[in-house]
């Protein structure tokens, strides 16, 4: 005979709310278990632990056993009704869990978008690459005069299509008196990469060899070799300049090895002195004859001799 304490499967689901088809919280099971377990011990609610101190001060006093229950029939009451309430357990959580198994996968796919690594973002911040240096030769004429030099550039470009080779032409104004190592920067001529700013194209100036100049900074050196008649007896000579022209160039005094006569005016301009041209230096070399015959040495020697020194 089943114990009347004992709740039945009806009393469960109507306990949870089950008859009224609405969904089952963790509260209410909580409250059901709680009920449960009340009903199935007695002796634990607040009545039953007064009566239970009344036993014991009574039977303190009278020492008469009472009668105790049938603890196989309690048992077999008590795991009824716990299988029971674990069927009814397992069929509230499999509707709870038909509930919320959707947004359970949804959940996890987004984890897995989530943890996805971002390779390239316009949002994000760039960084930029180092420059890209190339070297524009450009000769003395075209830096004392100014020209304009076109040079024509190979990048790679983002495309819709992935990297892609471009080609363009660029024009450098090149102004009277730039030095070497001079500087232009063109921005965002570079190549270009995923997650990172086009990188800034920078040519530095280079200055090709010259045949007849040498440049030592706003001046110009050239090398004159003269004979030594000339060098003694004075002459004019006629100077090459940078431009092509010839410029007469009158000198009275000796010129001996190893002498420079500066000529103003004939150099490289300044572009931070309103084009204010430096100096042509010229380096002579005395020719001297290879060899003397006896008569010529003689004449040599009788000159220089009446020559005063000081």
């Amino acid at each position: 005979m089943a114990d009347p304490r004992s709740p039945t499967t009806a009393d469960l689901s109507t306990l949870l709310g089950l008859n009224n088809k609405s969904s089952t919280s963790i509260f209410d099971i909580s409250k059901a278990y709680k009920f449960l377990h009340l009903k199935w011990h007695n002796d634990k609610s607040p009545s039953k632990k007064a009566e239970g101190e009344a036993d014991k001060s009574s039977s303190r006093r009278s020492h008469t056993p009472t009668p105790s229950l049938s603890r196989t029939s309690s048992r077999i009451n008590t795991s009824s009704s716990l299988s029971d309430f674990g069927s009814l357990l397992r069929s509230t959580s499999r509707k709870a869990g038909s509930e919320t198994e959707a947004p359970a996968k949804l959940s996890r796919t987004m984890s897995r978008k989530g943890s996805t690594q971002i390779l390239f973002s316009q949002t994000a911040a760039r960084r930029k690459p180092a420059p890209i240096e190339k070297k524009l030769e450009c000769t003395l004429e075209e830096l004392c005069n100014g020209s304009v030099k076109k040079v024509k550039i190979k990048r790679d470009v983002i495309s819709d299509t992935g990297i892609i080779q471009e080609e363009e032409t660029l024009k450098i104004n090149v102004k009277p008196g730039w030095k070497k190592g001079t500087k232009i920067s063109f921005e965002g001529k570079g190549d270009e990469r995923p997650g990172y700013l086009p990188a800034d194209l920078v040519f530095s100036i280079e200055e090709k060899r010259h045949r007849l100049f040498k440049r030592r900074g706003d001046d110009l050196e050239i090398a004159v070799q003269i004979p030594l008649v000339q060098a003694l007896t004075g002459c004019t000579l006629s100077v090459p300049l940078l431009g092509g022209e010839e410029m007469k160039v009158p000198f009275d005094e000796v010129i001996f090895p190893g002498c420079e006569k500066a000529v103003p005016g004939q150099g490289m301009p300044n572009p931070k002195e309103n084009g204010r041209r430096g100096d042509l230096r010229l380096k002579f070399f005395v020719e001297f004859p290879d060899e003397l015959d006896d008569e010529q040495r003689s004449e040599i020697c009788s000159i220089l001799e009446g020559c005063c020194y000081t």
